[in-house]
């Protein structure tokens, strides 16, 4: 174990580039499961010809897209260019769906900025072919904010539907219990309250979701470099909610590999891609890691600790990025 953080993969072009010769993944090659359960491609989302390629035929009942609304993996492309972008890959989402399928996409809101890229995106999906279902916000335990300003503690996903997909209405209950009496209603000539009426004596998640741990440091999920990592437990109610066991399930922007992962939990297949070659290794790293130790990150070490104890000159670089970072109390 090496109990060093990497800092953001994405923002650090040098250490980007002395992770790259680590990577089996290269770009536009596919990784198959020996066990023939997923994939994984090196490929650009917005390319439909390798879209094609890659599902070969194959039609997913539910698409989970996160993409970088950040900008950071585009060079701060201005708004008209990253919805044109963006349209492209809800155009290869769309067209890799069942007839009857689901997505949900996380998409941020720059508050700072007139909510941007939030409206354009909204309004570009109506002509997507996709039907809009839900607006879920996800509240974070921790968050930035100011002295002039609420604190910033949401993370925003939104749900379409194509044709009627399967939902599981089970897989919204959540661990909190209902405690909460009232909402009194005459039923069969009985005064009942609303704990008598219900299903379950835990509360349904509605599209308000207050019980999600975020992903931090000390988590086993943690999986260092990866800024924008997803909870495990987020998409595995997303999966379990919208999915069957054996579906296949489709996500463009891997990242940390959560929906790989949560999919291989759940008894679901996944393909998934990544523009970039060091998210795909991370992401086939994270499975292997997964099948052999039953660990689901690494909360003390990180995905390439071996290559940074046997690489000197990796190993000095971010030795010397901690010193820095240390000497500017950060």
């Amino acid at each position: 174990m090496l109990n060093f953080p990497l800092p953001r993969i994405d923002k650090d072009e040098a250490l980007r580039d002395m992770l790259l010769p680590f990577c089996r993944i290269k770009k536009g090659s596919i990784w198959k499961d020996p066990k023939g359960m997923h994939k994984i491609a090196c490929i650009d989302a917005a390319d439909s010809s390798s879209v094609n390629k890659f599902l070969n035929k194959e039609k997913a009942v539910l698409a989970v897209q996160d993409p970088p609304y950040n900008f950071v993996a585009f060079k701060e492309l201005n708004l008209k260019k990253f919805i044109d972008w963006c349209r492209c890959w809800i155009e290869n989402t769309f067209s890799s769906l069942d007839e009857n399928s689901s997505l949900y996409v996380w998409l941020g809101a720059d508050q700072t900025n007139h909510f941007e890229p939030f409206a354009e995106f909204i309004q570009m999906m109506k002509s997507s072919g996709f039907e809009s279902r839900s607006f879920i916000t996800m509240r974070n335990q921790r968050g930035y904010g100011t002295q002039k300003n609420w604190m910033s503690v949401r993370q925003e996903l939104l749900y379409y539907v194509k044709g009627k997909p399967y939902f599981n209405i089970d897989s919204e209950y959540t661990d909190i219990p209902k405690v909460l009496k009232g909402y009194y209603k005459k039923v069969n000539g009985q005064i009942t309250e609303n704990l008598q009426r219900s299903k379950s004596n835990n509360i349904r998640a509605g599209n308000v979701w207050i019980d999600i741990q975020q992903v931090f440091y000390r988590m086993e999920e943690n999986v260092n470099g990866c800024y924008a990592q997803k909870p495990l437990k987020a998409m595995e109610r997303i999966i379990k909610g919208s999915s069957k066991k054996g579906d296949l399930i489709i996500d463009f922007f891997s990242h940390a590999g959560t929906t790989l992962l949560s999919s291989e939990i759940n008894g679901r297949k996944c393909f998934t891609s990544d523009l970039d070659p060091v998210f795909c290794e991370i992401t086939l790293r994270r499975l292997e890691n997964f099948r052999k130790n039953k660990k689901t990150g690494w909360q003390n070490s990180n995905p390439f600790a071996d290559e940074i104890i046997n690489d000197k000159r990796l190993r000095n670089y971010l030795d010397q990025k901690m010193l820095t970072a240390e000497s500017q109390g950060r």
